[in-house]
């Protein structure tokens, strides 16, 4: 495969790989293991509703229509704001923007607990309209994290070396995965499951004041100098207008294009993702503690860590620190799970289908959320080009909840592999098309 007309300035030689000193790797651990750990804390605030959703239906009495009413909201603010919080974050840092963030998910985690109480006196329409609006409102704030963290690093990794940054990035997440896969039932089990929205806050709490203290944009700012070595879309420049980032982030056929694939990465992730315990719970009939549940959590977990650092490996090693190849590589095993959970021959085969898919589209996840956006957008753009793909991808993921959950109020659990596979081979044919795609290097 080759690129196409529209990619004549990306090459794909041999790039060498940059020099740092002790003390500029040392620095740059301590800012990205911070900024990681906070943003994976953040991850168990998000998607700890997933291990609830039974819980809130034979709470309240909700059909899957009803919960998946609440996931809308959020997606769709998530998807919408992820953009203009790119913005955002390009204009005032990552650091600032990461604080934003921690803190506004922290308020209205526990504004959701604790509305969790009100069951008691309403249980109709009013009590899930205020679900959805509080989780809508820590949608947006979530929507902070990705791009700050992106943004920072951007400036901290140079173009060689985000292939590898990926699988940190994909680590940093499968880390809140594993929070909320592993401790989040064991807080509905022994304690109340009310707990799986406050301990989360309580964490996030203390990883906003360690990111105070320890996070730094640039490492300029603490007296090192680095290279980005790269000339992205969008120039590292100091005269980069916001005119020049909206045209080449939103206009330029590459980030459309990588866009597109993320919509369909939505769909599949947050199809599979917001609906997974659930489907365990129903079609298979496992518990919560369950201990077959909880290893099959952790797998998927370990899973996505794997994917992230096969996808880097592969990203920088193999393919010349080209992104799209291995996002095409994941949406094929995407396919392929998808079609196995489809017919579901077996209660072994399903799980392995569900560690592969988290496999994939960690892979995915990884290389276009997390390290495209880098090369793309550059230091000036980075949080921009993060926040279009970001959003992109939860805007698709939209339509999992609603529309999903009306699905399978209809028609059962069938429906569930299939209303994925088609959002997977799209996606691969559209990578396919930017095979070559890479900035050129200084």
């Amino acid at each position: 495969m080759t690129s196409t007309s529209t990619l004549d300035e990306f090459t794909v030689e041999k790039l060498p790989l940059p020099q740092h000193s002790f003390a500029f790797r040392s620095r740059r651990a301590v800012n990205w293991l911070t900024l990681g750990i906070t943003y994976s804390t953040m991850y168990m605030g998000r998607y700890n509703l997933s291990f609830v959703n039974k819980q809130l239906s034979d709470t309240y009495g909700w059909s899957k229509t009803d919960i998946g009413f609440i996931i809308s909201a959020a997606l769709v603010v998530y998807g919408f704001s992820a953009v203009m919080n790119g913005l955002i974050a390009d204009r005032i840092g990552g650091r600032k923007a990461m604080l934003i963030g921690v803190c506004g998910s922290v308020v209205f985690n526990l504004l959701f607990g604790l509305g969790t109480y009100g069951g008691a006196w309403n249980r109709g329409s009013l009590l899930l309209i205020y679900f959805a609006s509080m989780w809508a409102l820590n949608s947006y704030f979530q929507s902070f994290g990705a791009v700050s963290l992106i943004k920072v690093n951007s400036g901290w990794f140079a173009l060689q070396e985000r292939g590898v940054f990926s699988a940190v990035f994909g680590s940093m997440i499968q880390l809140g995965r594993t929070l909320v896969y592993v401790v989040g039932p064991m807080l509905v089990i022994l304690l109340n499951w009310r707990w799986i929205f406050f301990v989360p806050a309580a964490l996030m709490l203390i990883m906003a004041i360690l990111t105070y203290l320890f996070v730094q944009d640039r490492p300029e700012d603490v007296g090192l100098s680095h290279s980005t070595l790269s000339k992205s879309v969008v120039s590292d420049g100091t005269k980069t207008t916001l005119r020049e980032v909206l045209k080449k982030v939103f206009m330029h056929p590459v980030t459309v294009t990588i866009a597109a694939a993320e919509f369909c990465t939505g769909f599949v992730r947050h199809g599979f993702e917001q609906w997974f315990p659930r489907y365990m719970q129903e079609v298979q009939h496992l518990p919560l503690s369950s201990k077959i549940f909880q290893s099959g959590g952790l797998a998927i977990v370990i899973a996505g860590i794997a994917g992230a650092f096969v996808a880097g490996t592969l990203s920088d090693w193999v393919f010349s620190s080209r992104r799209t190849p291995v996002a095409f590589v994941g949406y094929a095993l995407q396919i392929i799970s998808l079609s196995v959970v489809w017919r579901a021959p077996s209660f072994t085969a399903v799980v392995a289908a569900f560690v592969v898919n988290s496999f994939a589209i960690s892979m995915v996840h990884s290389m276009l959320s997390g390290t495209a956006s880098m090369d793309f957008g550059g230091r000036k753009a980075a949080a921009t080009a993060a926040g279009f793909f970001d959003g992109m991808q939860y805007l698709g993921g939209a339509a999992v909840g609603m529309g999903l959950g009306a699905l399978l109020d209809h028609f059962g659990w069938i429906v569930w592999g299939p209303s994925m596979l088609g959002f997977s081979a799209i996606g691969a044919i559209l990578m396919a098309t930017l095979w070559n795609a890479r900035p050129q290097t200084n």
